[in-house]
């Protein structure tokens, strides 16, 4: 290993030590880290989702590793602890955004250690994180993955209860399949996310973020679809290379989208569509433009030529139109409508 890699590499020990002490629920909330002896051009960082754990990136973050690059999935501050919480004793989670924002500081550092280029993403809160650190630091950041990122609740009603409400609230969905995270939370440590997503959405309208692709679902009804709409429009008006994507209401995809163990029976579109993204510089206009091709018969690899494109970069949006545009399961916005 290289010196920087391997002082890194002590470093992810010394996390995975102090998770020993903490007391997780179980092994599916440690830290993931798949590195490999050396640095790679292309780093990944992913974030949980809010109560979550590192679990929900594994088949994405293992993807990516057999790619050839290193990935990070840090377990975030108070997720993941075991203890009897409930309304009268709710988990540690922070309540203050800043802890959330030093740690992705903290992270994105040692990611700069593994990898030539850092590529961020997070599903959900996770997202929201991202999308603040694309829009902060863009030109430290390679790519940004947004998978239906916590912009705002989807009925606006509920919105309002977390901004003024200290209550504790269980998920209604807390005993289903691949939840190893926590069940409840007190609204509190929610509110802050939101409160960033308000930020995030003024700060997008005139500042150039990291190209991003956001990931949304019709099929999602924990979020609200339209400010994650109106989110990328924001974003690709100043970032062009950034793209849009919503699975279809037939496929079922809610918000936890990442894995086969929380009911995503499509895992493997989205991390084709991850793929895609990560390896082309195609602007927004340009894919557009692709995929109206497909849509209208145009033969893939008479499109490849007109769009110049070869090679690795060929192989995945190649993959990705077959499984998405070809079957009719992306939905696309115009951002300039």
């Amino acid at each position: 290993m290289e010196v920087g890699i391997q002082n890194t590499a002590e470093i992810l020990e010394q996390v995975h030590q102090l998770e020993s002490t903490l007391g997780l629920k179980n092994e599916a909330c440690r830290s993931k880290f798949l590195i490999h002896p050396y640095l790679t051009s292309k780093v990944f960082l992913f974030l949980h989702g809010f109560t979550a754990g590192p679990y929900q990136f594994e088949p994405l973050g293992k993807a990516f590793f057999n790619k050839g690059y290193n990935v990070l999935i840090p377990l975030q501050p108070g997720h993941g602890r075991s203890g009897n919480w409930n309304r009268q004793n709710p988990p540690p989670l922070p309540t203050d955004i800043q802890i959330y924002q030093q740690f992705l500081l903290k992270w994105l550092e040692i990611a700069k250690t593994l990898g030539q280029q850092v590529v961020i993403g997070g599903l959900s809160t996770g997202g929201t994180l991202a999308a603040w650190l694309a829009l902060e630091h863009p030109q430290e950041i390679d790519r940004t993955l947004l998978f239906t990122p916590y912009l705002a609740s989807r009925y606006s009603l509920l919105d309002q209860l977390i901004k003024i409400l200290p209550i504790y609230f269980e998920w209604f969905n807390k005993d289903a399949s691949g939840n190893f995270g926590y069940k409840g939370f007190c609204l509190k440590a929610l509110r802050i996310f939101l409160q960033l997503a308000e930020e995030v959405l003024e700060k997008a309208q005139d500042c150039i973020s990291a190209p991003i692709l956001m990931v949304c679902s019709e099929g999602d009804h924990a979020v609200n679809r339209s400010k994650q709409q109106d989110f990328f429009r924001r974003v690709v008006n100043q970032q062009p290379k950034s793209w849009y994507y919503c699975f279809d209401d037939s496929l079922h995809i809610e918000h936890r989208m990442m894995t086969k163990l929380e009911d995503n029976d499509y895992e493997e579109l989205v991390i084709t569509l991850a793929k895609a993204f990560v390896e082309s510089d195609l602007t927004w206009i340009e894919f557009e433009q692709m995929a109206k091709l497909i849509a209208q018969g145009r033969a893939y690899d008479q499109i490849m030529l007109e769009f110049n494109l070869d090679g690795q970069i060929s192989q995945e949006l190649s993959a990705m139109m077959t499984q998405a545009f070809g079957c009719e399961h992306l939905k696309c916005i115009n951002p300039y409508e």
